[in-house]
């Protein structure tokens, strides 16, 4: 514990005269690579000492290392050292032992890199760790027994056990020192690689009876200061007559062994003869105790001197083993060689790939050679078997590039889309040039970021929908739809219509687009015989920054229904004249009557019309053509056959349901006017007088009727509410304010109702008898008769009031009277 006290202030004295070199050489990496330091510090400095300004020393400012996120990037799992960037300084972070991280090779160092974004910059950083003596020499066994025979010859050597010392350098071991030194004086040699063992040198006989056994002490001591020793017991029994020691054929013995090689191999066989005979001339091999650990990885057949492996062999841990193999007789003479065993490198490290940095998501408009990872790659195998290469597997937009050694740049190779590539996963394989090689590999997931590059598209280039004509406002036409590759907001598709006329109004007029939806709804009723179709334009458009938009042509047609009923062009249909047709009684069968002419507005199959006799005074001696309309006679006419013939034709249209329209065709079968004269005028008179009358007798009635109740309701109301306001007076205190009802005037004492009806009555002074007026058309067969003869008009004019004062006592009796009077005159007139 003292020494370990005085090596650490020792440690904090070499801490404040440590000096730092700094050698800068300019390399090419990735963007930048500036310099390179080395520091030089003593090993086991306590957390947070200083190694060294970094900052000053690559001569950058303060604010770079924080903005340049500056780190320690290491492929080791433990990091020795932290970097302060508010400072720029390096400091210890871990304990650092020398013997442990380098062992017994020297100089002792280890490097990492500094590594700064926004340019990126890497500093590689070497510390060389110098060696403090905190280890004293050890002996692997603390007893250590020898047999000599009493016949040893004065200078027979016995090999001891050398000491380890982890130290390096003066603080390893220097020194070995025998006490006491009677019989025995001690030699010291140094191995080729710098370590040293000692013998026991005889220099005195040896005398069984006077001493059977001796106990010595060797003492190994290194160079530092303080100085630190180990001590082992020897303890030496001496045996009876043996004079003659083993001798080995050669003094060094090589061989070659493969590292991983099986337990078993056999590496080496070592002999030795001795001239005794019997017991005393057998031989036993065994491993030199003066390097201890290092055979362990071997067995040594005792008898037959055959070294073979017995651990696995690790060539990147020792790549040449050196040991001493001792052989010995019966009675203790013994004589050591030295076996040099080189071990001979097999691929069998993968590389290793560390990443140092990568970035994800990576937006999809980033340029070719947009750097996205940096990679280290790292094989602990020598030779070709050390040698990496890296590739990435498949064909992706990317490629890997190395600027210095073992590190490795991922760039993008060609532009990226996020719609056709919105994650990708990079394999990066890492391979040596060992036979068989080794590989490794790193999948590293990246993902694209969207940005709005991308128009929303329609399915279709165009829409058509038919829709039914009297349609109900708001009903759902046709969905259109548009799909945008982009995502989130940039993937939203709004859906409007692009300002156009049609018909000289605005579309939105006649449909409406859902935003959302894109569902196309009708805003009024259409009619087909005003608009046949619709033709506009909707226009997409996406939630990106900028947006953008693309359009689509709808088209609408309006279809047809039966809504119109046909419409008789021929014969036209007068109020106050008849149209009759000729047909002389010498017509033959298929004589040509008349034509009736109709026409529908509807299309198509609503105005296919057909033609059909509904009603005929004669069903036998005519007909009408079913599709042109045409009235022909079917028979010969006869003398027997009627002058007045009336003929109903119905025309209906082949809608669902059908429409239909009906006229009356008057057909007179004579062969002169004067025949027909006095049928068709005491005909239409007599018709027209009775029709007229009956209509006009029932629109009296209902009129009077209607006036009647009114005239009740009201009166009966009046009394009512005078009623109530007498009582309401009576009852109260109140002065009298006179109310009238609203609309309702008292002025001059004329009533609640100063309204005058006006009753007109209207007469020919000779309505059973009137002027006839020929007339002759284009056709000789055409008879027009007028029966309106002009005459002399009389009009009567009668004014009354209904009500002249509604306190009048007999006001309800005289209305009875008078509708009672209506009553009867219009029950005589029916009669």
């Amino acid at each position: 514990m003292a020494n370990g006290e005085e090596d650490r202030d020792r440690g904090a004295k070499w801490r404040m005269s440590l000096t730092a070199n700094l050698c800068i050489f300019h390399v090419l990496f990735l963007y930048r690579v500036e310099a390179q330091i080395r520091y030089s510090i003593p090993e086991e400095l306590k957390t947070g000492s200083l190694v060294g300004n970094v900052a000053q020393d690559l001569g950058l400012d303060l604010r770079r290392l924080r903005s340049g996120r500056a780190r320690i990037v290491t492929g080791e799992n433990i990091q020795y050292t932290e970097l302060n960037t508010d400072k720029g300084t390096l400091v210890v972070n871990e304990r650092i032992d020398r013997e442990q991280l380098c062992g017994d090779v020297t100089p002792c160092s280890f490097t990492f890199e500094i590594l700064l974004e926004k340019p990126m910059e890497l500093h590689p950083v070497t510390i060389e760790v110098l060696d403090v003596n905190d280890n004293a020499p050890t002996f692997q066994n603390r007893h250590l027994e020898f047999e000599i025979s009493e016949s040893a010859a004065l200078g027979s050597r016995f090999v001891l056990e050398s000491a380890e010392d982890t130290d390096v350098g003066q603080n390893g071991l220097q020194n070995y020192i025998l006490t006491p030194t009677d019989s025995f004086v001690l030699k010291q040699h140094v191995n080729p690689d710098g370590s040293k063992y000692a013998e026991m040198v005889l220099q005195k006989p040896l005398d069984r009876e006077a001493q059977p056994r001796l106990s010595l002490k060797l003492l190994a001591v290194d160079g530092g200061n303080p100085q630190k020793s180990g001590t082992v017991h020897i303890e030496v029994n001496i045996l009876d007559v043996n004079d003659n020691a083993p001798v080995f054929n050669q003094s060094l013995y090589k061989a070659t062994v493969i590292e991983n090689a099986p337990k078993g191999t056999l590496v080496v066989t070592v002999n030795a003869t001795d001239v005794d005979s019997g017991t005393n001339g057998k031989v036993a091999y065994y491993f030199s105790k003066s390097k201890a650990g290092i055979a362990d990885l071997f067995d040594i057949d005792e008898a037959t001197g055959r070294i073979c492996v017995a651990k696995e062999i690790d060539f990147e841990k020792d790549k040449k083993i050196e040991f001493r193999v001792e052989a010995k007789d019966q009675g203790g003479l013994t004589d050591s060689s030295k076996v040099e065993i080189e071990v001979m490198d097999v691929n069998d490290n993968a590389p290793v790939i560390n990443v140092m940095s990568f970035t994800s998501p990576v937006s999809e408009d980033s340029p070719p050679g947009t750097t996205i990872g940096i990679i280290n790659v790292k094989d602990l195998d020598s030779g070709e078997n050390g040698q990496v290469r890296c590739t990435i597997e498949g064909s992706v937009p990317f490629k890997i590039k190395s600027n210095v050694r073992n590190y490795y740049t991922l760039i993008t190779d060609a532009a990226l889309d996020r719609e056709n590539l919105s994650e990708c996963n990079i394999t990066v394989i890492a391979s040596d040039a060992g036979s068989p090689p080794l590989s490794t590999t790193k999948i590293f997931n990246l993902k694209l970021s969207d940005v709005n590059d991308n128009a929303p598209v329609f399915p279709q280039k165009f829409y058509s929908a038919w829709i039914a004509e009297n349609n109900s406002p708001g009903i759902s036409i046709i969905t259109i739809n548009a799909r945008d590759p982009d995502e989130n907001q940039n993937a939203r598709v709004s859906f409007m219509l692009e300002e156009c006329e049609i018909g000289g109004a605005p579309v939105s007029e006649y449909v409406s687009v859902n935003a959302e939806s894109g569902v196309i709804h009708a805003v009024r009723s259409f009619d087909y015989e005003q608009i046949k179709l619709l033709d506009f334009t909707v226009k997409a458009q996406d939630g990106g920054s900028p947006p953008l938009s693309s359009n689509v042509t709808v088209k609408i047609m309006i279809q047809d229904q039966n809504d119109n009923p046909p419409q008789i062009l021929y014969p036209v249909q007068t109020g106050g004249s008849l149209v009759a047709e000729m047909v002389p009684r010498s017509a033959d069968v298929g004589y040509l009557v008349t034509k009736v002419v109709a026409v529908d507005v509807d299309s198509g199959q609503n105005a296919w019309l057909s033609y059909k006799l509904q009603k005929a005074t004669d069903r036998a001696l005519f007909e009408v053509g079913l599709q042109n309309g045409e009235i022909r006679t079917i028979r010969q006419v006869t003398d027997k056959d009627a002058v007045k013939q009336r003929l109903t034709v119905i025309v209906e249209d082949n809608g669902q349901p059908s429409r239909s329209a009906t006229v009356i065709v008057n057909v007179a079968v004579a062969d002169s006017f004067p025949e027909v004269l006095s049928e068709f005028a005491d005909y239409t008179h007599d018709k027209e007088y009775n029709d007229n009358l009956t209509f006009y007798l029932v629109l009296a009635l209902a009129v009077v009727s209607f006036l009647f109740i009114t005239c009740l309701v009201v009166i009966i109301s009046v009394k009512v509410y005078r009623w109530r306001q007498s009582r309401i007076l009576y009852h109260s205190n109140l002065p009298v304010i006179p109310y009238y009802p609203p609309r309702y005037s008292d002025t001059l004492g004329t009533g609640t109702l100063p309204h005058v009806y006006n009753y007109e009555v209207c007469r020919t002074t000779d309505s059973r008898k009137s002027d006839c007026k020929f007339g002759r058309a284009g056709s000789q067969n055409v008879l027009i008769m007028d029966p309106s003869s002009t005459g002399t008009m009389q009009r009567i004019q009668s004014e009354k009031s209904i009500l002249d004062e509604p306190d009048s006592p007999p006001e309800v009796s005289q209305l009875l009277q008078t509708y009672l009077f209506f009553i009867l005159f219009f029950f005589f007139f029916l009669q």
